[in-house]
């Protein structure tokens, strides 16, 4: 069993307050009546989110916290003391933002990006603002064009840094964004290039030909529900073809392109026609 995770628990025993589960090492472990299922049995296994409650105990939970240990997230301060800040993680009792993890200035009402983590010492859950110290340097389970969870971390004068399916950052360079991004921003993006020095260039859609068909069945659907055609050409903005389908002006090109190799569409003086709408 691992505090600050999901985890399969059996349960015990029943008594007037809850359920107990078998939390292993931990001993048994409280599932208080609130979150019970409607039907359950003896021995039965219930997936629950282990954690410690305001008095300090292990507590397990059905209701889902933003964020796991090992995760990053965007959270809200919702008071600050003489402890730290405490955050809103989404589970009654709020999470430590510890002074010695703060980076920056902390106010209640503002948010700021953190990362979950378990104290090895007091086996608490606690949250550190400090970033830089959990991202690993070397990308060795990384593949070019390969689709990757990001969080935006902070905008820099290349465009955005992003963190990298909670391990990894790189960057989204400013000319291939076509949409608002913003702190805490959580997005699917793609590999665009490793480069040898370790750092990682980041892209909102997908290079080269790798999912091209993917893209043309969502064009051919678009520019079906319009009607058959849509005033879309080379002059169009990008961030229009963006808004509208999704991908990038060099994207939506190249899956034009494959759609007229098809014979799927053709290309007038005012944008682009589904063939079988012309028939």
């Amino acid at each position: 069993m691992e505090i600050g995770k999901y985890n399969r628990l059996k349960i015990v025993k029943e008594v007037d307050f809850g359920l107990y589960l078998d939390g292993e090492e931990f001993g048994e472990i409280l599932l208080p009546q609130r979150y019970e299922p409607e039907i359950y049995m003896i021995g039965q296994e219930l997936e629950v989110f282990i954690y410690r409650d305001s008095e300090d105990r292990i507590i397990a939970t059905t209701e889902t916290p933003i964020a796991t240990v090992g995760e990053f997230a965007y959270l809200e301060v919702v008071a600050v003391n003489s402890a730290g800040a405490f955050l809103n993680w989404g589970l009654p009792k709020d999470i430590l933002l510890p002074f010695r993890e703060q980076a920056g200035e902390v106010e209640v009402g503002k948010k700021c990006l953190v990362r979950v983590l378990l104290d090895e010492k007091s086996q608490r859950i606690v949250a550190s603002a400090r970033i830089d110290k959990f991202l690993d340097i070397e990308p060795i389970e990384l593949t070019e064009n390969e689709e990757v969870d990001l969080i935006i971390w902070r905008k820099s004068d290349l465009g955005y840094v992003a963190i990298i399916n909670n391990t990894w950052s790189g960057v989204i360079y400013s000319n291939t964004v076509f949409k608002p991004l913003k702190r805490g921003d959580k997005i699917t993006g793609y590999i665009s290039k490793l480069r040898e020095d370790g750092k990682i260039d980041l892209s909102l859609t997908v290079k080269g030909y790798t999912k091209v068909w993917d893209i043309t069945d969502n064009i051919l659907e678009i520019i079906a529900k319009n009607g058959g055609f849509m005033g879309i050409n080379d002059k169009t903005a990008p961030s229009v073809i963006y808004e509208l389908f999704g991908v990038s002006k060099k994207s939506f090109k190249m899956a034009l392109g494959a759609l007229y190799k098809s014979k799927k569409v053709i290309f007038t003086d005012g944008g682009v026609k589904i063939i079988e709408s012309i028939k």
